[in-house]
């Protein structure tokens, strides 16, 4: 019993970030910008490496701030794109931003450590609080994407839109994201964003076909991969990423076999 109210918390979260980051994750997948997620949660990162050095009680507010300039440039890659390859731009804010972020914990007593923080989170110690202040963020981006769906669906399958609704959609991403990087990490969170939207793909077309199948997918993956690393006392958000990309592995294997025999 005491091991099941242990894991519950980080099950919810996972529930909760594969809920939201498979939506996002369709919208990014039909634009073809998949490393987006990369490249705005390592601006988030380069706030999160400042707070260890100005104080740690202004991490989210750094945070943020990144995160919204991230925003700010991503809104205009529509723009960029008219010059140099999307995600060459993409790949060149990514790199810069872990760069910088890397400057950054250079100055830190406990830089590697800190760089670990980041990139891997500590799903597996989320907190009942943390996880209500989480679902209280995604539930308004999520209730705010359902008002703007329309204009968001336009922007991401039809081209159709200016650059103040590719930032309220990349903005309103910002927020997610800076959420999910401090509760789970840069590697779980890019992992759910793309995996489980690109299984659904393999299966699917309709967006909420997709969603379903990489949402279920998703969930069975992060429930074997949290009591696998509580068993084998490994790092829970690489157990979960590795079971993903196998899964995915696995039914693209399958695809490609079933599709030989039609």
């Amino acid at each position: 019993m005491e091991t099941f109210t242990f894991l519950l918390w980080p099950l919810l979260a996972c529930l909760l970030l594969i809920l939201i980051h498979a939506y996002f994750g369709i919208h990014i997948l039909e634009r073809g910008i998949i490393f987006v997620d990369l490249a705005l949660a390592q601006f988030i990162g380069i706030g999160i490496a400042l707070s260890f050095l100005l104080g740690e009680e202004k991490s989210t507010l750094l945070s943020l701030a990144f995160a919204f300039l991230g925003a700010v440039i991503l809104s205009l890659s529509r723009k960029a794109a008219r010059y140099v390859n999307i995600e060459a731009f993409i790949g060149i804010l990514y790199i810069f931003a872990f760069a910088v972020s890397i400057l950054i914990l250079d100055r830190s007593p406990h830089g590697l450590e800190e760089f670990k923080s980041i990139m891997n989170g500590n799903i597996i110690w989320v907190t009942p609080r943390e996880l209500f202040s989480t679902f209280l963020v995604y539930a308004g981006v999520g209730i705010f994407h359902f008002l703007l769906r329309k204009r968001f669906f336009a922007l991401s399958f039809a081209g159709k839109g200016g650059i103040l609704p590719e930032f309220l959609f990349f903005g309103s991403f910002a927020i997610v994201l800076v959420k999910s990087v401090a509760l789970a990490g840069i590697l779980q969170v890019f992992a759910f964003l793309i995996i489980p939207a690109l299984i659904g793909r393999l299966f699917c077309r309709e967006p909420f076909k997709i969603f379903l199948v990489g949402w279920s997918v998703g969930v069975l993956v992060s429930i074997g991969g949290i009591f696998l690393s509580l068993k084998l006392d490994i790092p829970t958000s690489p157990a979960i990423v590795t079971g993903l990309a196998l899964i995915f592995f696995v039914l693209l294997g399958v695809k490609v076999v079933f599709c030989r025999s039609e």
